[in-house]
Order: structure tokens, then sequence, then C-alpha cells
């Protein structure tokens, strides 16, 4: 076999599917659309600052493939007992849990990098914080301590939309602490039903999620409750001046569905019933910063600020 031949076939023996399935692609693409859209809602719509926008979506998108690693990394064991997650890289020995970390600290360093001296300090060391607060504080303890898990580790789901309007303008606002503030309150009943509609494989691996350790019914409570107070937490953009009257009627139809849905839910007894509504939380939150965008590109006006 010559030397082209050889290269060829180690390339084609280098498990890259299961990287690729370390860095959780289609988790951190929702992720990144938030931040793309935080930056785009940050910048004047006729100045774009280009370099900052490739800058800032790569090294937020690195980091959320970094913290989806480390994650696979810390969650292997549990992996393996859950019927939705043995298939993953480690748990299957396809990947080494050292070549793993390698990769991991690899895109956490590019992203930080970046960032840092491409962006803003102020970015990188939010980034930073973000990636300890998911991959060590969140994963390695408060995942275990009790069914308010999630809610507690929402920060780090939240702060990468708080990252993308820091790299723009290199300071926290009112603007950022409310699309901060939107998706912290969005993730319990965004994930409470995949719980509900998992909770043996939960209970199987021994981590403490609300349907477990506090049952069903109660959860689905938990869930329409958090689904009511979305709804003026997703209104916090027209009062801060970021967002006009589109995303004022577009955001209201799209809580008060959410809010019409975990109602079913509470009446149906039914996993499936679960599972639709956790699809529906992702649509809910696409379709939401997809509002805020179209809203600040359309010269139809803007509500008074209340907050500023």
């Amino acid at each position: 076999m010559n030397v082209r031949a050889q290269t060829v076939a180690a390339i084609g023996a280098f498990p890259w599917h299961s990287y690729v399935k370390l860095c959780k692609p289609k988790v951190v693409s929702l992720v990144v659309f938030t931040a793309l859209v935080a930056m785009l809602l940050a910048a004047p719509p006729g100045d774009l600052p280009w370099t900052l926008l490739l800058a800032g979506t790569a090294g937020i998108t690195l980091a959320g493939f970094s913290a989806a690693a480390f994650n696979h990394i810390a969650d292997r064991e549990i992996d393996a007992e859950m019927g939705r997650t043995k298939a993953r890289p480690l748990p299957t020995g396809d990947i080494s849990r050292s070549a793993a970390t390698i990769f991991a600290s690899l895109l956490g360093t590019a992203s930080l990098t970046l960032l840092w001296f491409v962006v803003n300090p102020l970015t990188a060391v939010l980034t930073l914080f973000t990636l300890i607060g998911y991959a060590v504080i969140y994963t390695r303890y408060l995942k275990w301590i009790g069914p308010q898990n999630i809610v507690l580790g929402g920060a780090s789901g939240a702060a990468p939309a708080l990252l993308g309007w820091t790299a723009v303008t290199g300071q926290v606002g009112w603007e950022a602490i409310t699309l901060f503030l939107i998706i912290f309150v969005w993730t319990p009943p965004h994930f409470w039903p995949l719980a509900i509609a998992r909770r043996e494989e939960y209970a199987a691996a021994k981590v403490p999620m609300m349907p477990v350790t506090n049952g069903v019914a109660y959860t689905k409570r938990q869930t329409l409750y958090y689904a009511i107070a979305l709804l003026p937490v997703s209104l916090l953009p027209v009062l801060v001046g970021m967002s006009g009257p589109v995303y004022l009627v577009g955001a209201t139809l799209l809580g008060g569905s959410f809010i019409l849905r975990a109602w079913r839910l509470l009446h149906v007894d039914s996993d499936r019933q679960a599972m639709k509504l956790f699809g529906f939380s992702i649509t809910y939150l696409t379709a939401l910063f997809a509002l805020m965008l179209a809203d600040h590109y359309l010269p139809l006006g803007s509500l008074p600020t209340v907050i500023g």
C-alpha cells in the first residue's frame, strides 16, 4: 500500500462522526442561534461589525462544543444506563476518556483565545465562567442535588445570549439581562417534559430529576407554572425598548400557545404529549428570537421604553 492509500485509510478509520457527536451540534445550534440574534440586536442595522459577528459566533460555537464534550465525559457512566444516550461515543468506547478530554480542552482553549484577542476580554471571561458553570458546577454537582437542578443549572444555557450582546457592545446592559432571563425561565418548562417521558431512565441512572423525586403530576404543574411565568418575562424586550409591536404581538401569541400546551399536558396522561411539548418548546424559543430579529429590522416604529 502506497503512502497516499495509507493516509486515506487512516483518515477513513478516524472516528470523525464520534467527535461530531461529542459536540452535540443540534443542541449547540440553538444556543448559537440565540447568541447570533443577540449580536445582531446589539449592532446598528446599517453598520454591522462583521469581524465581531464572525469571531463572536465562532468563539461561542467552539465554547458550546467544548461544554458539550465535557458533559459527555462527566456523564459517561449514567449515559451507559440510559436508552437514549447509551450509544454515545464514550459509553460505546468509540472515543477514550483521555482523547475526549484533550478534544474538549482544545475546543475551549480555541474559543477563549479567539474571544479574548478578537472580540473582547469581557466576553472571554464570561464564556470561561459559563464553561465552568456547565461542565463542572452543573454537571458534577447541581444535577445531583435534587429536583430543582434544572432551574439552578439554567444559567449556563441562558448565558450565550448574554455573551452575544457583550461580544458587540463590550458591556452587560438591561437588554442582555432580558435575553438571559427569557432563556433562564424557558429552560425548566422546556426540559421537564423530556424528563417526564424519560423518567424511568433517569430513575435507573439515579439522577434526581423532578419526575423521579416528586412525581409526574407535580412536574406537570411546575411546567405549567413556569410556562405562565414565561409570558410576562418574554415581553421584557418591549419594556427595555429593544423590541416593538411586531414582537409584542408574536410573543404574546407564542406564550399563549405554550401555556395552552402545558395545560393540555397537565390533563393528558401521555408521554407522547410530553414529547410534543418538548418539541414545541424548541420551536417556541427559535420563533421568539426570530421575531426579535424581524422586529429589529422592520421599520414599524417602537413602543415607549419603561426601563432604560
